[in-house]
């Protein structure tokens, strides 16, 4: 039974140091944005990213139009994250400049050079009532 116990901690020990590897890439990523540096914010980018968009340019451009709540965001919140084998997913919520709530799902891999970005889904926002 010790055996198992010290598995089990060890296995959460991991889901908890990928969980954090996992926010510091999206948080560094976001910072990067912030500042405009897209050459930094496309370093964070998986393969798949790089390879579709080619320049740090045109990845930048495609932020700004398509996710300008991750470009400029006023707040982000981590919610969950979830194994799915060979990605994991990380749901995050973010307050726009405008004060808008938008919740997204990260998709992230694993590689020779850490943790990298494959693609983020918009969600559906939360309901905020009073």
């Amino acid at each position: 039974m010790k055996v198992l116990a010290t598995v089990m901690v060890l296995a959460a020990s991991a889901v908890q140091a990928d969980e954090g590897a996992i926010r510091g890439v999206i948080g560094d990523q976001i910072e990067a944005f912030k500042a405009d540096d897209f050459d930094t914010a496309f370093t964070y980018a998986a393969p798949n990213i790089r390879g579709m968009f080619g320049t740090s340019e045109n990845f930048g451009t495609m932020v700004r139009r398509g996710y300008p709540m991750v470009w400029q965001p006023g707040s982000v919140e981590y919610l969950g994250a979830r194994d799915n084998g060979a990605t994991w997913r990380q749901e995050i919520l973010i307050t726009d400049g405008a004060g808008r709530l938008h919740k997204l799902a990260y998709l992230m891999v694993e590689t020779p050079d850490g943790w990298k970005i494959a693609g983020v889904q918009i969600l559906a926002a939360p309901e905020v009532g009073a």
